[in-house]
């Protein structure tokens, strides 16, 4: 029996394309206009970088208080206190003198209940680096091209475990309506979204440690992409609690040494180091596509020329032995940028403070930038020494100060490195004091469990 004629039409229209190519995509270039953060060392940009580069340290004792175990008896407050191995943490300042990050904005008011602290955070950051970039639309066609990209590691672990306090004490019903919208990460950019309605894209990247600098990358994509023409962007974090200092020290990651002497606990590149000091806080940038920017004359602090991003396919928690997921993100990172490794001259490295992880590193540097390194005409640092591990905030925080490199040029130091690992040699060496230079160019690391990695080129404004 013959096929219909319409069939005959259908098969032959289905054999060859119903459609034209797609537009080709123009890549846009993307440039840092504002800047926003809170830190262990003070909440605010210009603070924070100060008493960074002047050696200052936010790590400190870690207290029964800052575990945040409000609900429980005072007996399971203490025993939880006395089992936890690690007793640092790199802590935001609170209060209300200038440099301390004010509670009472961010979290007493009715329309608050629904924003956990990392949240809070992340709306404190965010409004510095708005009104930093005198970016506040009000036309409807501006929002709509304003996007938002924040994400977080571990969003608010002390609600969940408040939460399982509830079912353990048979008091379900006491369980707060905004549990769910406490906890989910992606309600930090959700909330600044909100807050300044704006319309574009609304992304939260989860990768661990890699995810502050995920969050710029995919930012960055999509203001060349088209999505957008300025996004919001970067990680926050609140992991000062009892669960998450528990987990991470039965996971053996946090420093022990140091309890008595917190301020030269987190010491990366140095021999003495034994682990991380987990922090908190936040980082946020605001990007803009080039022509945008220079066209309603916005302060241009860098360009972000390339993001590389690989995954080490080896360990839930450890790089591989010869850094090879470090060394295809910077590739990468340096492929898209066409900068040359050697046009380099400050590094910003992930290097957390752990045996493993920052010799790692240290050799995947070495690798990529070959005798650039080993002739000293490399600035290399790692800023952990001063705020600890912020987690998922930490690619932004420190993304922020490779671009604050740029802007003043100055490379800022590595604290309590005071007997360097063996893979460094007198000119390969980490700074271990601010050093004037000037910086047309600056790398940011950042490696996250599950083997992800990211790496941010910067460069100067155009």
């Amino acid at each position: 029996m013959a096929a219909p004629a319409w069939r005959k039409l259908f098969t032959r229209r289905m054999s060859s394309s119903f459609f034209d190519p797609p537009p080709p995509v123009r890549s846009r270039r993307v440039v840092v206009t504002g800047l926003g953060m809170v830190t262990p060392l003070a909440c605010g940009v210009e603070t924070t970088w100060k008493r960074l580069i002047e050696g200052d340290c936010g790590i400190r004792a870690l207290t029964p208080q800052d575990l945040k175990m409000n609900g429980f008896d005072t007996e399971t407050q203490s025993y939880t206190y006395d089992q936890l191995t690690s007793k640092v943490a790199a802590i935001v300042p609170c209060g209300t003198n200038p440099g301390e990050f004010n509670e009472d904005l961010w979290f007493s008011s009715k329309e608050h209940r629904s924003m956990a602290r990392f949240i809070g955070y992340a709306l404190c950051a965010a409004e510095e680096a708005l009104k930093d970039a005198n970016w506040m639309p009000t036309e409807p066609d501006q929002k709509e091209r304003t996007g938002v990209s924040v994400g977080g590691g571990t969003g608010s672990i002390s609600d969940i475990l408040d939460a399982a306090q509830l079912i353990c004490e048979k008091r379900l019903r006491r369980l707060s309506p905004f549990f769910i919208p406490r906890i989910l990460i992606n309600m930090a950019s959700g909330h600044i979204s909100m807050k300044y309605g704006f319309q574009g894209p609304n992304h939260a990247a989860v990768t661990a440690c890699a995810t502050g600098a995920h969050s710029l990358g995919d930012a960055t994509r999509m203001i060349q992409f088209g999505d957008s023409d300025v996004m919001v962007a970067g990680g926050t974090e609140s992991s000062i609690d009892a669960l998450s200092i528990a987990g991470f020290c039965r996971s053996r990651a946090l420093t022990t040494k140091y309890n008595s002497s917190p301020q030269e606990s987190s010491r990366p590149f140095d021999c003495g180091r034994d682990g991380f000091v987990i922090g908190e806080g936040s980082g946020i940038l605001v990007l803009e596509e080039l022509e945008h920017a220079k066209n309603r004359g916005a302060k241009i602090y860098a360009e972000i020329r390339g993001y590389g991003m690989s995954g080490d396919a080896h360990h839930i928690t450890q790089p591989h032995a010869d850094g090879r997921g470090a060394i295809l993100a910077m590739t990468s990172a340096f492929k898209q940028s066409g900068i040359h490794p050697k046009q380099v001259d400050y590094v910003n490295a992930h290097a957390t403070s752990t045996p493993l992880g920052d010799a790692i590193e240290a050799n995947a540097i070495k690798h990529i930038f070959s005798d650039h390194a080993t002739s000293g005409a490399l600035a290399l640092s790692s800023t952990k020494g001063a705020i600890g591990h912020l987690l998922g905030a930490a690619g932004a925080v420190e993304a922020i100060f490779s671009v604050l490199a740029i802007h003043h040029g100055i490379a800022p130091l590595t604290l309590n490195l005071s007997k360097p690992d063996p893979v460094f040699n007198d000119a390969f060496m980490p700074l271990t004091a601010s050093k004037e230079m000037p910086i047309r160019a600056a790398l940011s690391n950042s490696f996250g469990f599950g083997g992800t990695n990211a790496s941010l080129l910067f460069t100067s404004a155009p």
